[in-house]
Parts: C-alpha cells; structure tokens; sequence
C-alpha cells in the first residue's frame, strides 16, 4: 500500500529540475517542496479513507455471503424434507388407487 502511494504521488506530483527554475529562490523552493508534502498528505488521507471503505465492502460482502450460505443449506434442507413428504404422498395416493382398483373388480364381479 505504501508503495502504491508512493508510485501515485510520484505519478502525480510533477518533479522540477533545478535547471528549470534556476532563479527560484531557497524560500520559493521551499513553498513548492511544502505543497507537495501536503498534496502527498491529502493523497494518503484519501487512500486511507477508499482502504477503510473498501474494507468495509468486502466486510459487508463477506458477511452477506454467509448469510447466503446458511440460507442456501436450509433451503437444500427443506427441498429434501419436501421430496420425502412427495414420495409419502405418492406411495399413500397408490394405495388408495389400488383399493379402490379393488374394490371395482369386486363390484364388477
């Protein structure tokens, strides 16, 4: 993270040659390195503040996937439960069907 910072205020911070500005005085150099310093303070301030942020997210995402996945095998649970109650009830429907199967042979003959 640091060094990302580093790159970016580099990237950011545009450096002068001291052939650029030969008549710059030691106090006007002073101004333009104070600048930077605070510009590059700013930076990391805002790079903090997107870290916590971004920590925050996936915190929050983390969390929402737990969730999920609690909610997901209690679902799975119930699918079961469900297919066992469908196959009760099939079984029991077949039964009947056939007593009543049965019972109009007995009445037919």
């Amino acid at each position: 993270m640091a060094l990302n910072a580093a790159e970016q205020v580099s990237e950011q911070v545009p450096e002068q040659e001291p052939e650029q500005v030969p008549e710059q005085s030691s106090a006007d150099n002073f101004q333009i390195l104070e600048e930077k310093i605070f510009r590059t303070i700013e930076m990391y301030k805002a790079a903090r503040q997107a870290q916590a942020s971004a920590e925050r997210d996936a915190q929050r995402a983390r969390q929402q996937l737990e969730e999920r996945e609690e909610q997901l095998v209690v679902l799975k649970r119930e699918a079961v439960q469900l297919r066992k109650e469908r196959e009760e009830i099939r079984g029991r429907v077949e039964k009947m069907l056939e007593q009543i199967e049965s019972i109009a042979e007995e009445r037919a003959s």
